[in-house]
């Protein structure tokens, strides 16, 4: 669930539960370049990978990554893992959440969670202060992401559909909240 939008911290704070199940993990490794982004277990194990390092937390820890610092996210155990998340600041992640929110509710994600490549693009271009894939070498990324942006919005895809902007997505109590059962 949304715990603190970006309306209101005033942009200085996206928080919200999240939930993966076991054997669940967040599917790529990503960076943050300009945002701090904070892990709190409520409950579960998790392990992080927040640059080179592998680290463990259990219910009542956290994990901080620094901006700018590959991390990426695992269920540890084998109950499911209930994790408060934190960025600061907000920028536009929220609104990048409901767009994926969007695209999962009309069943345009993959069984992995990933939109089409080209909308993939699109929204890479778009959101590129929120998020970064460091898989692909910086270079080769913005050698191919403006192109194949390119293609994608003469394709017809967004990075912004105005049908998602704000919309709820549901969690077990039908509020709003992020479920990942990504493995």
């Amino acid at each position: 669930m949304f715990r603190r939008t970006t309306a209101d911290s005033g942009g200085a704070v996206l928080s919200f539960a999240y939930f993966l199940r076991a054997g669940g993990s967040v599917p790529l490794a990503h960076v943050h370049p300009r945002q701090e982004e904070r892990f709190e277990i409520v409950s579960g194990r998790a392990r992080i990978r927040v640059g080179r390092r592998l680290q463990r937390a259990k219910a009542s820890e956290g994990v901080v990554v620094p901006r700018g610092t590959v991390h990426r996210l695992w269920n540890d155990g084998e109950d499911e893992l209930h994790v408060l998340v934190e960025f600061r600041p907000a920028l536009r992640t929220e609104e990048g959440f409901e767009q994926l929110f969007g695209l999962a509710r009309e069943g345009k994600l993959s069984r992995r969670g990933f939109p089409h490549p080209l909308q993939i693009a699109v929204m890479a271009k778009e959101y590129r202060n929120e998020a970064q894939f460091p898989l692909v070498p910086t270079v080769v990324q913005r050698a191919l992401i403006g192109p194949l942006a390119a293609i994608g919005v003469r394709r017809g895809y967004r990075a912004v559909d105005p049908r998602y902007e704000a919309g709820p997505a549901p969690d077990r109590e039908g509020g709003t909240g992020l479920c990942a059962d990504q493995s």
